[in-house]
């Protein structure tokens, strides 16, 4: 009895972002896509944390610098800003757990808008911000601790949705992480050649991955340029076309979900009618 062929198996082929995490195969979002939404993603974050500076004489996404000033000042026994960076870590914190919460509630009622919902809060929450600098320059030092906490927060959301969509792969605010991913892979690239070493085993050098990480910082230091430019020039409303942007990610798929249920609704409530109305009838001919 000959023996049949076995079909080869085609192993899954995983986004260039996922290279390193292919238990992540389920996501659906294209490389083209995602690369597009880190850069942007990483530009508004950049705009955020220079125009926030300028707001509150802090770089909110900087998580690593804050923890040092945590410990500088219980040194120095400096009380009350051991407590407002302390709380500022923990509104970062929080951000994160609000924006992952979105998402998981999102999967679990198959939103498509998983990731755009947490971006659409993250807007609402830059608008307030903006009311927050507008009453920072009337009312003075006293809106300073709120207005640095909202904006740890608004860091924190703005970081954990990529960091979810991509597996923590990539994170839009932690350009510390991203230069370490990139001088890992450019380490790679500058090791030796295949051809040139046949002997020696091969290191896979991940070049799309290479170009995204370069693309994130390069966006992450113009929009740092845009968002102080933008503060300098008109205040605290240059929250607002970065708020537009972020409510311009979210919108299709947001806008699909809403246009998808209000559909279902609709056919329920027609449904229904017809119920009542075939009761009705049933009711008169008895």
């Amino acid at each position: 009895m000959p023996h049949s062929k076995r079909s080869k198996r085609k192993l899954p082929r995983h986004p260039f972002w996922q290279a390193d995490k292919p238990y992540l195969h389920d996501h659906t979002i294209t490389d083209a896509r995602f690369r597009r939404l880190g850069y942007m993603m990483a530009f508004s974050a950049g705009a955020i944390n220079a125009g926030g500076f300028f707001a509150v004489s802090s770089y909110t996404s900087h998580v690593t610098g804050t923890l040092s000033r945590i410990a500088d000042n219980i040194m120095l026994h400096d009380w009350r800003t051991v407590l407002v960076a302390g709380c500022g870590v923990l509104c970062f914190l929080s951000g994160s757990i609000l924006a992952n919460l979105t998402v998981l509630w999102g999967k679990r009622h198959h939103f498509r808008s998983c990731y755009g919902l947490p971006m659409w809060i993250e807007a609402v929450l830059l608008l307030l911000f903006g009311v927050f600098g507008i009453a920072l320059s009337r009312i003075g030092a006293a809106m300073l601790p709120p207005t640095f906490l909202l904006l740890c927060f608004i860091m924190g959301m703005h970081n954990a949705v990529m960091s979810v969509l991509s597996g923590s792969a990539i994170r839009a605010t932690h350009m510390t992480g991203s230069a370490t991913d990139l001088g890992i892979e450019l380490a790679k690239a500058l090791y030796y050649r295949k051809s040139s070493n046949p002997k020696l085993l091969d290191v896979r050098v991940n070049r799309p991955k290479i170009y995204l990480l370069a693309g994130m910082i390069i966006n992450f230091v113009l929009g740092g340029i845009t968002g102080a430019y933008g503060y300098r020039t008109i205040g605290h409303y240059f929250t607002l076309p970065v708020a537009a942007m972020l409510f311009l990610f979210g919108a299709g798929s947001v806008g699909y979900d809403i246009k998808i249920r209000a559909k279902w609704w609709l056919i329920q409530k027609a449904r229904q009618h017809e119920r009542a109305k075939w009761q009705a009838q049933r009711g008169r001919k008895s």
